[in-house]
């Protein structure tokens, strides 16, 4: 599966926050896809799934999980993203679960518009277990 986007652009001249941008709606899409697969389920038990899966506190947990089978180029990705300059933190996160989810998100936003949705699948995959 590629990018959905028929637009050519070069990751590495896109903005911290901008990858991130892309990143939460390509995470969104792929855990709404998990789990319309799994099971057939009321909208609103899938909302409540997504959103538990979704939340900073959760991304930042993963992030934990899936550091060590980074490459060199994705630990920058993903260093570039915990450093970003963010406005504010959700009322129910601390800011280093905040951070941690928008350098997980940046991660996701360059992968995806460097045309590498395989790669996301496998660290979702190795972030899981």
């Amino acid at each position: 599966m590629s990018r959905l986007t028929l637009l050519d652009c070069n990751p590495k001249e896109i903005s911290t926050l901008g990858l991130a941008f892309v990143g939460d709606g390509v995470y969104d899409l792929l855990v709404r896809e998990e789990l319309v697969c799994e099971a057939n389920r009321p909208v609103k038990e899938l909302n409540l799934k997504k959103v538990e899966i979704v939340r900073c506190q959760a991304q930042a947990a993963l992030v934990k999980r899936i550091e060590p089978f980074l490459t060199e180029e994705e630990t920058d990705v993903l260093r570039r993203g915990r450093n970003a300059h963010v406005a504010h933190a959700p009322k129910n996160a601390t800011m280093a679960d905040y951070h941690a989810a928008t350098a997980f998100e940046t991660l996701l936003g360059y992968l995806y518009l460097s045309d590498n949705i395989e790669r996301i699948r496998e660290l979702l995959t190795i972030g899981k277990s």
